[in-house]
This record gives structure tokens, C-alpha cells and sequence, in this order.
């Protein structure tokens, strides 16, 4: 902000003021007195508001106070009941991973065993159908 550029004033900075100068002292008097009236006001009005949510809110509780007991007791009912759901939880069951993991392992197995002969044989020169294109028994 520049030097020049007047910051707004709360009411009562604006009083201050206006009784600190004499040259805008009765229109920031006037001003200040307004404001600090109408805060207080809005004030009273703020007070008057909650009094009232206050005692609606009271009432809608004692209507809501027989809805809440009988939440209560239902929670009651299963935290009660939580114990043997817990132990139920518990039981042991019986379990096929271990079969299924041998099983997956014996055929990645067999799988890799195939690939790698297929591979090996592939990888072998086939013999020529060709008669050889030089004599195979040298001569003395």
C-alpha cells in the first residue's frame, strides 16, 4: 500500500482519531460514535440469535434424547455380541494355497524344461542333404 492510500479504520480507531484532530474531529466523532452504536447492536442481535438457536436446539435434543438411547443400546447389543464374532473370525480353515503353489511350481517346471530343450535343439546345426562338395577320406 502507498503512503497515501488511507486504511480503513475500525469505529473505534475512527473516535480516537476524530478526538485527536480538531479539523475532521466532529465528522470522525460523529462516525466513530455511529459505528461503535451499530456494533453494538449487531452485537446484542448476535447474542439474541444464539439465545434462541440455544433453546431450539435444547428442545430438538429432548425429542432426539429417546431416539439416542435406543441407538445406544442396539451399539451395546452388538459390542456384545463382538466377542464371538471375533472368535468365529479366528477358526481355522482350511486351505488349498499350498497345493495350488506346488502345483503352479511343478508346471513352470515342466514348462521350462520344454522351452529349454526346444531351444537347445534349435540351436544345433541340421545336417546338409547335400552330398559334401569335398572329399571326406583325405588321400596319402
Amino acid at each position: 500500500m502507498s503512503p497515501k492510500t488511507d486504511a480503513r479504520l475500525t469505529p473505534s480507531q475512527r473516535l480516537s482519531r476524530g478526538l485527536k484532530y480538531s479539523a475532521v474531529g466532529p465528522v470522525d466523532v460523529t462516525r466513530g460514535t455511529a459505528g461503535l452504536s451499530w456494533q453494538g447492536a449487531q452485537s446484542a442481535a448476535d447474542r439474541v440469535r444464539r439465545r434462541v438457536d440455544k433453546s431450539r436446539l435444547a428442545k430438538e435434543l429432548g425429542d432426539a434424547q429417546e431416539t439416542i438411547v435406543a441407538e445406544l443400546a442396539a451399539a451395546q447389543e452388538v459390542l456384545a455380541s463382538l466377542p464371538q464374532v471375533i472368535a468365529e473370525a479366528r477358526r481355522p480353515r482350511r486351505r488349498r494355497r499350498p497345493l495350488v503353489l506346488a502345483a503352479v511350481g511343478v508346471v513352470a517346471l515342466a514348462g521350462g524344461a520344454v522351452a529349454f530343450s526346444i531351444v537347445r535343439r534349435s540351436m544345433q546345426p541340421e545336417p546338409s542333404t547335400l552330398p559334401p562338395s569335398v572329399d571326406v577320406s583325405p588321400k596319402p
